[in-house]
């Protein structure tokens, strides 16, 4: 089911809090380690849209944008090796050095 123009703008409102971005990515990873792939995949495209960021990231994977939408789309089937570079990419982003530091945010 296609999205809303009003819930794409509310995700892209929402996402202006740094701290909400990084709810959003922290969600994202528990999903996936409580392999629910589509429900991990939904959440990163939610951060890669809220904050307009598909291009660069794709850029500085060194892939294609289309590639990037295939990826956390809802039949997306990322390499771990893929999965964990976008992961990086979102942290270096966010400005999140660590594990601790990233984790930390959600306590």
């Amino acid at each position: 089911m296609p999205l809303t123009k009003e819930f794409k703008d509310t995700v892209m409102e929402l996402c202006k809090d740094p701290e909400y971005r990084k709810a959003l990515l922290l969600e994202a990873l528990e999903s996936y380690l409580e392999d629910d792939i589509v429900v991990g995949n939904s959440l990163l495209r939610d951060y890669l849209n809220g904050t307009q960021a598909f291009g660069e990231v794709a850029a500085e994977l060194q892939m294609k944008e289309s590639g990037l939408r295939r990826m956390v789309g809802p039949n997306g089937n990322a390499t771990a090796k893929k999965l964990f570079g976008l992961f990086k990419v979102c942290q270096n982003r966010e400005g999140i050095q660590s594990a601790d530091q990233f984790l930390g945010s959600a306590a």
